[in-house]
């Protein structure tokens, strides 16, 4: 399969996402993820990155970075090798811990640092895995929001400085609480799946670094060659699930199988990156929040089942995920 395309240069800000190999956890224990901090303070130090914000889940983590030097894919690499390497031998296994390369975005950074950190530090909340975000120690909120020791690689002082006030750590922490009703507005700007940004800002870095005609087998260079049509994605995924998509949205003839269709596809859709909850829920006729409550779901369902990953495999070639 080809490889995603990065564009990398120097001063680049970007946010990274990376998930477990068919689904499967990344860290088994506390001493995995204090390893998984050693190894990302190693990356950082090794080739001159400044890390901003971070946070660990089950099966995938977060990253808010820019880099000094164009340098992501080498610094990613090193990384996602290295505490892989570390992980297997810590539990005495063999085998690929992530799943394929890691998703990257880039970042303008006046206008969508503080708010893409939000959504970054709100993970364990929209997963439901706390109930307050005080309650998890695995990502960079707790220094953020209440001063707690941070890593000596941690840079902080960037986005704290944006909030002009004697107790910014405390307005950080207002910002985030707040944040859940700007959620739904944040990835509105995300363009050409791959630019976080206003469009401007896209198209200066689409003109500068992509070709008009792209010829190599990148499939992301094709895709920022014109915008993703979520209709055609879908129509795409219905002729392969042998499905009606009109069926989806009428709760009379919707069967089964049809409801499992529908969250297959949603789950590809929302797990491609490409795509709003907005535009999703308007495909489906459901609602923004319940996206991500389907796709959770579906994500349960293809863990626990063979079959279906595999079908999960077959129908990513058709998006190019």
């Amino acid at each position: 399969m080809a490889r995603p395309w990065r564009i990398e240069f120097e001063g680049a800000l970007y946010h990274i996402l990376s998930r477990g190999n068919q689904g499967q956890d990344i860290f088994l224990s506390d001493a995995d993820r204090h390893l998984f901090l050693d190894t990302l303070g190693e990356m950082a130090d090794r080739y001159g990155i400044d890390l901003y914000t971070y946070v660990l889940m089950g099966n995938h983590y977060h990253l808010l970075l820019k880099t000094h030097h164009a340098n992501l894919s080498k610094a990613m690499q090193w990384f996602g090798t290295a505490y892989a390497r570390r992980f297997n031998i810590g539990h005495n296994r063999s085998g690929h811990l992530f799943q394929g390369r890691f998703k990257s975005f880039i970042v303008q950074n006046d206008a969508y640092l503080t708010q893409l950190s939000c959504y970054i530090h709100r993970n364990p909340l929209r997963a439901g895995i706390v109930q307050r975000l005080a309650d998890y120690p695995w990502s960079s909120y707790p220094v953020y929001a209440y001063r707690k020791k941070a890593p000596k690689w941690l840079k902080t002082s960037l986005i704290l400085s944006r909030y002009s006030t004697k107790n910014p750590h405390q307005a950080y922490r207002r910002k985030v609480q707040n944040y859940a009703g700007e959620e739904q507005s944040l990835f509105e700007d995300l363009r050409y799946g791959l630019f976080l940004g206003t469009k401007s800002f896209a198209d200066t870095l689409k003109k500068r670094f992509v070709k008009t005609s792209p010829q190599s087998e990148l499939p992301q260079q094709v895709k920022l060659s014109k915008d993703v049509d979520a209709a055609t994605t879908i129509k795409k995924l219905a002729q392969a699930l042998n499905c009606r998509v009109d069926h989806f949205r009428d709760s009379l003839r919707i069967s089964k199988t049809d409801k499992m269709n529908r969250d297959l596809m949603l789950y590809l859709l929302w797990h491609s990156g490409l795509y709003t909850n907005r535009q999703i829920g308007e495909l489906f006729g459901l609602s923004y929040s319940s996206v991500s409550s389907r796709a959770a779901i579906a994500r349960k369902s293809i863990r626990e089942d063979v079959t279906l990953q595999k079908k999960v495999q077959q129908l990513n070639d058709l998006i190019n995920v």
